[in-house]
């Protein structure tokens, strides 16, 4: 974007709790109006636009610089406003959504003719989530008009858990950043296809696997990645294009425990042939605590995946600023949000993912 391009970004503060409708008013009004706006939810900070409104959603994807055939997550505060934007309510939907909504959960549906074709990547469905944040959910509000929102971030990049993230990436592409802190999760919501007699779920998040089985009494796990050479619009975000990657290559660390994680890290390292100080490490403290690391970012004395998806995004960020040139992770067990995790991990390792193998003598 040319500097002559470049708009003045205005950044708000706001209690998360209790933000202030005086400081979000000018916000909701630029939504009105047509303009972005990023907001944090307890997932990551969306970018914001009318979802009627397709000058508003093309906005989105030019300031991105995001693919048009992905598509966008529509968020609402109630379920009388989803009716409106769907065409059937399965029976499987409604039990989804009081189960886990507002909340980190997007269902899709079978759209209605209000949805312009640009939200849905000119699909039959659309992605609706009711966030739980009480700054999205009083925005949404203010604004009056449902909101499509993507991650605020450059397309491709780590998605942004913190202000200063969006602020990074979309600094002069946007009208507002509304900063309310930290995202309690840290990774973007669930996805579940539920136009069928079963649910499927296409994007792993936080709502599990488990829980889902446990409403619903059936569940299937979708194809969850689409060969960016094929011709298929993905039915979710996050399906299709490389997605979460910092500057640096990201590897990954796996094995049965911390101590055989870290041992395979530590011969990785080996074979790099970099300084120490062009290695950034990320994982719980016993990994980090048997690597020669300079440049690290740890959670927590032990594996918690709940805590470890929480800071993930910032984590590569900030070890990217840094300017390390390779970012080691700790691999975890995939159940429950470490499904999740996983898949945020191996997508920004992207073609540089290594795996190890379970050392027998731990």
């Amino acid at each position: 974007m040319c500097k002559k391009d470049q708009i003045q970004t205005k950044i708000i503060r706001v209690d998360a709790d209790r933000p202030d409708d005086r400081l979000l008013e000018s916000a909701a009004m630029a939504l009105r109006k047509g303009r972005l706006v990023a907001f944090p939810t307890e997932t990551v900070y969306g970018l914001g636009a009318n979802a009627l409104d397709p000058a508003a959603v093309a906005a989105i994807f030019q300031a991105k610089g995001r693919p048009g055939d992905n598509p966008l997550i529509v968020h609402v505060t109630s379920i009388e406003a989803v009716y409106a934007l769907v065409d059937a309510m399965p029976p499987i939907a409604i039990q989804l959504f009081a189960a886990f909504s507002p909340g980190p959960l997007t269902l899709v549906l079978s759209r209605s003719a209000l949805i312009p074709d640009l939200v849905t990547a000119g699909l039959d469905t659309v992605a609706i989530r009711l966030p739980a944040h009480p700054v999205a959910r009083r925005l949404i509000d203010l604004a009056g008009v449902p909101i499509a929102a993507p991650s605020a971030n450059r397309s491709g990049r780590p998605s942004p858990t913190r202000a200063w993230h969006v602020a990074a990436d979309l600094e002069g592409r946007i009208s507002y950043i509304i900063d309310g802190g930290d995202c309690p999760f840290g990774l973007e919501s669930t996805v579940v296809d539920v136009t069928g007699n079963i649910p499927v779920v296409l994007r792993p998040g936080s709502v599990t696997n488990q829980e889902i089985l446990e409403v619903t009494g059936v569940l299937t796990v979708g194809r969850q990645e689409i060969a960016e050479s094929s011709l298929v619009t993905p039915r979710s975000p996050g399906m299709k294009y490389r997605h979460y990657a910092p500057r640096a290559k990201v590897l990954v660390a796996e094995g049965p425990d911390p101590v055989a994680r870290a041992k395979f890290a530590g011969s990785m390292t080996a074979n790099l042939h970099l300084l120490p100080s062009e290695i950034g490490y990320f994982g719980c403290r016993r990994f980090i605590n048997l690597l020669p690391a300079q440049q690290k970012v740890a959670y927590g004395d032990e594996p918690e995946p709940e805590l470890a998806g929480r800071l993930l995004f910032d984590a590569l960020r900030r070890l990217d600023r840094s300017g390390v040139k390779v970012i080691i992770a700790e691999g975890l067990p995939e159940h429950g949000v470490g499904i999740a995790y996983m898949n945020r991990l191996r997508k920004a390792a992207g073609a540089w993912l290594v795996k190890g193998e379970e050392d027998d003598d731990q």
